[in-house]
């Protein structure tokens, strides 16, 4: 018997792997893991987050109790850049042994770990545990809402109060958790596994009798005494000097949540209305879009082409007016040529990228449990996509007649990465200015680079070359040797009108949506509707391509041939609006005081609204494209 060849073994690996994970059902890293009575069960402290400065920091950067040695956990790229610094704690859990009253550690603060605890509760940072891959929630009660019971993630520092009587601010700490671990115990295989993660923090100023000692015990907490800790009557106070016993209970309920619907609880959405609302209120814009569309395809310019077909003597030749007087020109190549080509290609590498993550994401593999999935998956289909942005950017230059296609390809490869880049790097500085652990380090920063140069970078080439050498894509029509001298236009058809004009319908489709994006990145909020979101994303699709081609018939009809960057620029500048949103988002929403955090936040805005314009600039301009080619080919030309 012959050796198989090696592409036969890769061929049996694949159907093997796709085996295996079709009879397994859950994901790579997420599998379920079960615990045996008494079995310790390992606490993890992630980093302090507030809404207030945007800025997370270690957990161990306040005097907490500390492990005897801090173990970092391994990160993946979209962990580090999300500021995440998993850490050991010293919190010992064991699994279905309650416990009470347990002793972590006793502190006595001094003027700067007392000054660090009451800026960070003036700054309403928010401690984050992990416990089974189940991030630490707060259980709210709500009455009058349809669902009783809302999460928090992680709970607060501490907080500010008055003593009865006086007026001034005192700040108080958190010090005591009472732990709620919920488990699910599986009837047929008695596997016991943890669904839910739940704290109640109190703040107790402790007390007890003679010198501490390791085998104190506490008279505000003790389970013999029958002593536990319900509320914050008697809370302990943050200041130069004072002594702070941090404590904690652990209770262990059963559970009817199955461990494969533990995530529900936290991506519960209240208003699931506001979403369907958002999508019928689009898909009328579409059908609005849609109906001019056709109507111009079928009524205009049916009537127009078999009008054109007909003309036989060259007095009326002489008399047509509309769009084919400027047959002619309407394929002369544009001004900055060069520069369209790149944004082309850039916008197709984005929309590689976000088509591919949001089938992903469909299918599961980037849900909240696989913390930093999303974004390292996002980082890595954008470098692989430089394939795809070479391509096409190299097709469109050798159609507009370019020679140097390696001059293009380099401008490909590095003018989007290389603004991005400077403009996180600016804002990595200020980061690193404020010690935060949000600061990407050194070594990740150097990973970046050599995705972008050893990847990135050889795949436009790669791209570029493949599309350099096929067939230019001929032109339906000849261009004449001198320019058309455009007409005066009327007001409406002045370029910056109608391109402001063509961003409002494409913002529109996406507005509602771009609401609960924006809370879930600057809110701390769990997201992960992406079925509703990939259908604004089909949506944007139509509405950026609809809203082109009708603003680019009228504007062939006026007789102004200069649609190239005006169809990229028409539904562009639906990022504007974006960007405007964003800052009425900032002003209205978030309670942002801090210029280092104002400075964050619009940064990454721009960065966002910019790919927002290079996505919806393509998807424009290639709607115009095929529209243009389409209606010229059908006209006999003399």
């Amino acid at each position: 018997m012959g050796k198989a060849a090696p592409g036969q073994y890769l061929w049996i690996s694949v159907c093997v792997l796709l085996f295996v994970h079709a009879r397994s059902f859950y994901l790579p890293g997420v599998a379920p893991q079960e615990f045996k009575k008494g079995e310790a069960l390992t606490v993890k402290v992630n980093k302090l987050t507030s809404t207030k400065t945007q800025l997370p920091y270690t957990f161990y950067s306040l005097d907490y109790c500390r492990p005897p040695k801090i173990i970092d956990s391994a990160e993946n790229l979209g962990e580090v850049l999300r500021g995440d610094r998993i850490e050991n704690s010293p919190y010992e859990f064991k699994m279905r042994e309650p416990q009470m009253c347990n002793i972590l550690c006793r502190r006595t603060l001094n003027a700067k770990t007392a000054k660090d605890f009451k800026e960070k509760i003036d700054d309403e940072y928010r401690v984050n545990m992990i416990l089974d891959n189940l991030p630490l929630v707060v259980p709210i009660e709500r009455t009058e809402q349809r669902i009783s019971t809302v999460y928090q993630r992680g709970f607060n520092v501490g907080f500010k109060g008055q003593y009865a009587g006086t007026k001034e601010q005192k700040h108080f700490i958190y010090n005591h958790l009472s732990f709620t671990v919920r488990f699910h115990q599986d009837k047929e295989t008695g596997a016991t596994r943890i669904v839910g993660f739940e704290v109640k923090p109190f703040s107790v100023k402790h007390a007890y009798e003679g010198k501490w000692t390791e085998k104190t015990t506490l008279t505000t907490c003790n389970p013999h005494a029958k002593r536990v800790v319900t509320s914050s009557e008697t809370p302990q106070e943050v200041e130069d000097k004072k002594e702070v016993i941090f404590t904690y209970d652990v209770d262990f309920q059963e559970s009817d949540i199955k461990w494969a619907s533990r995530w529900d609880t936290y991506l519960l959405m209240p208003d699931d209305q506001i979403h369907w609302f958002s999508i019928v209120n689009s898909l009328m814009i579409v059908l609005f879009l849609s109906g001019m569309v056709a109507m111009i395809m079928l009524r205009t310019l049916y009537r127009d082409i078999s009008k054109y077909n007909q003309l036989e003597t060259q007095e009326e030749a002489q008399e047509e007016t509309g769009w084919k007087l400027v047959h002619g020109d309407v394929f002369r190549p544009p001004a900055n040529s060069d520069l369209l080509c790149v944004y082309v290609g850039t916008g197709v590498q984005f929309f590689g990228m976000i088509l591919v993550t949001m089938i992903f994401a469909l299918l599961g593999f980037l849900s909240p449990s696989n913390r930093g999935g999303l974004m390292t998956a996002m980082v890595l289909l954008w470098v692989f996509m430089g394939l795809l942005a070479g391509y096409s950017s190299a097709r469109l230059y050798k159609m507009f007649k370019g020679t140097e296609w390696k001059k293009i390809t380099l401008k490909t490869a590095f003018m989007f990465p290389a603004t991005i880049f400077a403009v996180f790097f600016v804002l990595n500085a200020l980061i690193w200015g404020q010690k935060s652990s949000g600061a990407v380090p050194f070594g990740t920063m150097f990973a970046l680079v050599v995705l972008w140069f050893g990847i990135s970078v050889p795949l436009v080439f790669v791209g570029s070359y493949v599309g350099f050498k096929k067939p230019a894509i001929e032109d339906p029509v000849k261009s004449n040797k001198i320019p058309r001298q455009i007409p005066d236009q009327p007001w409406y058809m002045h370029p910056a009108f109608s391109i402001l004009i063509g961003g409002i319908l494409p913002f529109g489709a996406v507005f509602i949506e771009l609401f609960f994006i924006l809370t879930s990145i600057w809110l701390h909020q769990f997201y992960y509707i992406f079925g509703f979101l990939f259908i604004v994303f089909l949506i944007l699709i139509v509405t950026c391509a609809e809203i082109t081609v009708v603003l680019c018939y009228f504007q062939l009809c006026s007789e102004d041939y200069q649609w190239w960057w005006r169809s990229y620029l028409t539904s562009g500048s639906s990022a504007l609006y974006l960007f405007l949103y964003a800052t009425f988002y900032f002003f209205t929403k978030l309670n942002i005081t801090k210029p280092v955090s104002g400075a964050l936040y619009f940064g990454y805005m721009l960065i966002g609204s910019y790919a927002f314009f290079m996505l919806t600039g393509m998807i424009g301009f290639y709607a115009c494209f095929w529209f243009t080619r389409l209606i010229y080919s059908s006209v006999k030309i003399d």
